[in-house]
């Protein structure tokens, strides 16, 4: 039922009867499945897409590049495990290449990002090296595109296009 976890990646307010019509299988069948994977861990939550540029909120999402030194017999869990306990902290990725660790950060300006970066994760014991990234423009997020027509007509790409 592979195609049932993506069509709920795709849209998880999906019904269980708009699901099992798309499937070919019982809203029985679908409702159980979807159960099983919950139990089983493989479904871990449901999820919003906020195109945060619309809301009237300040917001500053940051991608950070970590060199880290891995910790005998535990190699790079435990410090994963410390960066996620962090409530600014939205994603944390073990990755290959030039850097260790990618964290997705997020914060109501980039100031506040520099400075959880600067106090607060860059102190970290097996921490070597940070490098912040900073988002300017979402242009599709987990295969949404954000609306495009907004983005051409944003401010801060002219800034950084001209």
């Amino acid at each position: 039922m592979e195609k049932l976890l993506d069509l709920l990646s795709e849209n998880a307010r999906m019904t269980t009867e708009e699901l099992a019509v798309m499937l070919n299988k019982t809203e029985e069948e679908v409702a159980n499945q979807i159960s099983e994977y919950e139990k089983k861990g493989v479904i871990r939550g449901y999820h919003a897409l906020i195109d945060w540029d619309k809301v009237d909120e300040n917001q500053a999402t940051a991608l950070i590049e970590l060199k880290v030194i891995p910790k005998r017999d535990k190699g790079f869990d435990e410090i994963a495990e410390r960066i996620m306990e962090f409530k600014e902290v939205e994603s944390v990725y073990l990755m290959s290449g030039g850097y260790d660790l990618a964290v997705t950060v997020k914060g109501k300006s980039m100031q506040e990002i520099a400075l959880f970066v600067a106090r607060r994760l860059s102190p970290l014991e097996s921490v070597q090296s940070t490098a912040t990234h900073f988002v300017l423009t979402r242009y599709k997020d987990r295969g949404i595109v954000l609306n495009p027509e907004d983005e051409k007509n944003d401010e801060r790409r002219s800034v950084f296009c001209d």
